[in-house]
């Protein structure tokens, strides 16, 4: 999804209307200087699209890798509509990157399949601390933003189908 020089937060004209659903939000503590935007991205770009404050759970986890589960956690005791997961993983000197971003790909993948609903990939995976920042409120806009709004279509399509089955 990501594009040199676009602000991805922008670019979506439809209308969305969050009001009547619930979501989740998963965030890592790690990299918590760009957690911490994307949370408040995610969080006010639903309150801005009609979302009810008690109807927005946040939830904190000590790292990226731990995201997979607090979102299954959501998924089994709260009734939501959908969770965002949102993290961070910055490129290292060693393979541990590769395998944090691999397994938070796959897990939250799963999830999306085991719970038939939506889990929404949040996480960043940048070569370095500014790319994460140009992504977290700078110049390429707010992941928490898209992947909030991310959030709101997918449940409103599921809406959608649900109310058109026989």
């Amino acid at each position: 999804m990501a594009t040199r020089n676009q602000n991805l937060s922008q670019g979506y004209d439809g209308e969305l209307v969050a009001s009547g659903y619930k979501f989740g939000i998963v965030v890592a503590d790690w990299n918590h200087e760009v957690t911490d935007r994307l949370e408040e991205g995610a969080y006010q770009t639903l309150l801005q699209h009609q979302a009810g404050e008690k109807d927005i759970t946040v939830k904190r986890v000590p790292g990226s890798i731990e995201v997979t589960l607090g979102a299954q956690f959501m998924a089994e005791y709260l009734d939501l509509d959908a969770v965002i997961c949102l993290g961070c993983v910055i490129q290292g000197e060693t393979r541990h990157f590769d395998y944090v971003c691999d397994s938070v790909t796959q897990g939250i993948t799963q999830l999306n399949i085991k719970y038939n609903m939506p889990f929404i990939y949040g996480i960043l995976t940048t070569e370095n601390q500014l790319q994460a920042l140009d992504r977290a409120g700078g110049k390429h806009g707010n992941k928490g933003d898209e992947a909030a709004l991310a959030a709101i279509r997918m449940a409103m399509m599921k809406k959608d189908l649900s109310s058109q089955a026989p």
